[in-house]
């Protein structure tokens, strides 16, 4: 077998000034909004295959825009994708950047360059809106009763409206700017993951409360007669509606755009859908056959066609690029009894992928990636290597900055390739679930595990096996034939670069 040959410099300094193209655009300053959707599969919407339940709104940016079938976040699960797409840093070279609770302290250190921060100095105003989950607060947490630091704000962002952590995590209030939207100060707000705190009733000890009752886990504080992770007293006039949260927060998407249309602007909206407690509002409800899990992705569809709605009416499609990405592969089961096994059918969420939310699988981090800028992205598909990683490096090129060498250090400007004008994506890219998996050209090694071949609530395939693993992806993107044993010499040149990407700290 042909070994492969790896590029001279792929891991040297990488001039963000390369593209002829974005030095041209610079002062034109196109707005960007990245739709983040949450535990979306690559199978799950139809232009990406799904016949079951239909995505007209997606499938409509699908076909103006550019569709990606070979992109990729950088984890297989939320904190560390979000991490790794707004500071351009693979999250497994920084401790704790796990999944995280919701009372957890920011991640991201105030003052770090961002994404936002980027976008902010080339003049943008910047905003976030929607899930969060990257921490808030200095060592210890935020203050939920009073001013909220070291959050989006501290890190390049002008506005923020945002879900603190995760639907089925407390507290489950809305945070606007600095702080919890309609908080009583006669009400405080408590939070504990450690033990219980109160007198609250608890979906463990009060059942009968419940109207969705878990599958595992999540037997704690109930909101909106659902029980959470993590205890939480007060704040009673502050807290959300499950129903309504995409509506709100779609809601605060639309003004952002509206009251930003006269200069640049950088929206991060991150939705909730498709996470767990799936609870769409009533105009959804039943509308996909396929539970509260198909009927949380129509509701997906129609925010990003609000989205849409609003620039066109504002006539700013061709002075605007929209991204719409998930955050990480699939997961069915991920702790409510909502039927959205009982009721998958056909429907098959990774598509060709094996593997999901949670698995070294690609069906854990490919993900959909469709870019539209009318006018100067031309409509197709494209099977270019690409990273959300990327993302920082390639918006600076497009705004025409350089990054300085300490920011985004995972991150190479591929702006070329998100906007259709190159058919040569990254050289390799690699991912994440507990271990470490690495792609390049058409071979997929993944690090030996533990062994254990299945997650114990969520049934999804782990990858985790304790010898190495090697797939052709172009001849089987579903990874059933591991080829390591006949293909030694790609697997040492695969693990040498792994180990040197470990190593070095940083591969711009």
């Amino acid at each position: 077998m042909k070994k492969i040959k790896l590029i001279p410099g792929a891991l040297g300094v990488l001039s963000l000034a390369s593209s002829q193209f974005a030095g041209a655009q610079a002062a034109d300053k196109p707005n960007v909004i990245i739709i983040y959707a949450d535990d979306l599969g690559y199978g799950d919407v139809s232009c990406y295959g799904a016949t079951r339940v239909i995505t007209p709104n997606i499938d409509r940016l699908a076909k103006q825009g550019l569709r990606f079938t070979n992109a990729h976040c950088t984890s297989a699960t939320s904190t560390p994708s979000r991490y790794s797409l707004l500071t351009g840093e693979y999250a497994w070279r920084r401790k704790g950047t796990g999944v995280l609770p919701g009372d957890a302290s920011a991640i991201i250190e105030p003052g770090r360059i961002t994404l936002a921060t980027v976008m902010k100095n080339a003049g943008y105003t910047t905003g976030a809106v929607g899930k969060w989950h990257l921490g808030l607060g200095p060592s210890g947490g935020p203050d939920w009763n009073g001013e909220i630091t070291s959050g989006p704000m501290d890190i390049g962002f002008n506005y923020n409206f945002i879900i603190p952590a995760t639907g089925d995590r407390v507290p489950c209030v809305f945070v606007e700017n600095r702080r919890v939207v309609g908080l009583n100060p006669d009400d405080p707000i408590t939070v504990n993951y450690k033990g219980k705190i109160g007198n609250e009733p608890t979906g463990k000890e009060n059942p009968e409360m419940l109207k969705m009752y878990p599958s595992h886990g999540h037997d704690m504080a109930i909101v909106n007669g659902i029980s959470r992770i993590g205890y939480m007293t007060g704040g009673k006039s502050a807290l959300w509606v499950d129903e309504e949260i995409a509506d709100v927060i779609t809601g605060k998407a639309v003004d952002f755009i509206g009251n930003n249309k006269d200069k640049p602007f950088f929206l991060y909206f991150a939705t909730h859908d498709i996470h767990v407690p799936r609870v769409p509002h009533p105009r959804f409800a039943g509308k996909s056959g396929m539970g509260p899990r198909g009927d949380a992705i129509l509701e997906f569809d129609w925010s990003v066609g609000e989205i849409m709605k609003t620039i066109d009416k504002l006539k700013l499609s061709r002075k605007t690029l929209i991204i719409v990405t998930s955050d990480n592969g699939p997961v069915v089961d991920d702790g409510y009894k909502d039927q959205a096994v009982e009721l998958l059918g056909s429907h098959k969420p990774a598509g060709p992928l094996r593997g999901g939310k949670y698995s070294l699988f690609d069906g854990g981090t490919r993900i959909m990636f469709i870019a539209r800028w009318k006018g100067t992205i031309k409509p197709g598909i494209t099977d270019v290597l690409f990273s959300q990683i990327d993302l920082i490096s390639s918006f600076a090129a497009l705004t025409g900055q350089t990054l300085s060498s300490e920011a985004g250090p995972d991150s190479f400007n591929q702006i070329d390739a998100l906007l259709g004008r190159s058919k040569t994506g990254r050289d390799w890219l690699v991912e994440h679930s507990g271990r470490l998996t690495i792609i390049k050209g058409d071979w997929k090694y993944i690090e030996p595990g533990a062994g254990v071949k299945v997650t114990a609530n969520t049934n999804t395939e782990t990858g985790n096996d304790p010898l190495p693993q090697l797939y052709n992806m172009k001849t089987d993107l579903g990874e059933k034939k591991n080829v390591a044993a006949e293909n030694q010499d790609i697997v040492k040149e695969l693990t040498d670069l792994l180990g040197k990407i470990k190593t070095e700290g940083k591969t711009r």
